[in-house]
């Protein structure tokens, strides 16, 4: 029943998704596909999948103990802030603290999970800024 719910759920976001991308314009210069193309690929996509839940179900999952869903809802919290936290403290900082808070969550070692985030911010930083070539702050800009 729960893959049913969640397949007709996905079903009318994935329809309300196509046709708010019929509302987009198209720019004077644009690629020959224009910008309608990949939101219509992603809803279609979503859509048949959310018909395979509706119509083809797995049998009743197990759901997660309670337990389980603390700490996921504690690492969707870690995601806000760390998403909330980018500006004001700058990518190393803000990567550092999420990436180890994340990691102390998967394997409560605290030593380990402050060298993975601190590791883990120095390594994405140089793969985003000179790898990709984004425009991130290293440390606040009042610094």
């Amino acid at each position: 029943m729960s893959d049913r719910i969640f397949g007709l759920i996905i079903a009318v976001v994935a329809l309300a998704f196509f046709a708010s991308a019929t509302q987009l314009e198209q720019p004077f210069f644009a690629d020959p596909l224009g910008p309608k193309a990949f939101p219509y690929l992603i809803s279609v996509v979503a859509f048949i999948a959310a018909s395979m839940m509706i119509f083809s179900p797995d049998k009743e999952s197990n759901w997660p103990n309670f337990k389980t869903l603390i700490r996921i809802s504690v690492a969707v919290i870690i995601l806000i802030l760390y998403a909330n936290s980018l500006k004001p403290l700058g990518f190393l900082f803000s990567t550092a603290v999420a990436a180890g808070a994340l990691s102390y969550q998967i394997r409560p070692r605290s030593i380990e999970s402050v060298a993975i985030g601190v590791g883990l911010s120095v390594v994405l930083f140089i793969i985003f800024k000179y790898g990709l070539g984004l425009g991130l702050f290293a440390f606040p800009r009042w610094l």
